[in-house]
């Protein structure tokens, strides 16, 4: 069953605040084969809320995380992250459209820090495979 064009243009709740430490940015550049040497955190960091806000959505809507395709990802910087930033992501659905019994579904997410100003957006593209794909 396709997904309802309805969530185009919806927002959803903002992830819970993430406190970005030293540590976690350690952790997520040796999972991606770096070294880090303090300062900023690289350019993709962002997809940890970013991913967060993402499962939230699929969770509202009952729809499987096993049957999406990451299709692309795309950030935008106001500023870099830096360690003892606390952040939240706010996702919205920006894009829907079915192709061949698959939900090509576009979203953003806007991450902000505890001031409520804008750190980054990222936009993903998500491919769902309908039950028939």
């Amino acid at each position: 069953m396709p997904i309802d064009q309805s969530l185009v243009g919806r927002s959803f709740p903002p992830t819970e605040p993430y406190t970005v430490s030293e540590e976690k940015v350690r952790e997520f550049v040796s999972a991606t084969g770096g070294e880090y040497a303090g300062g900023a955190a690289p350019a993709t960091f962002p997809i940890v809320l970013a991913f967060d806000a993402m499962n939230a959505f699929l969770g509202a809507e009952q729809i499987d995380l096993s049957r999406i395709v990451h299709g692309d990802q795309k950030f935008s910087y106001e500023r870099p992250v830096r360690p003892g930033d606390v952040l939240t992501a706010t996702l919205t659905v920006a894009s829907l459209r079915q192709i061949a019994g698959a939900d090509i579904i576009g979203t953003t997410s806007e991450i902000t820090d505890e001031s409520g100003a804008r750190v980054c957006a990222t936009s993903a593209t998500l491919v769902h495979r309908g039950a028939d794909a």
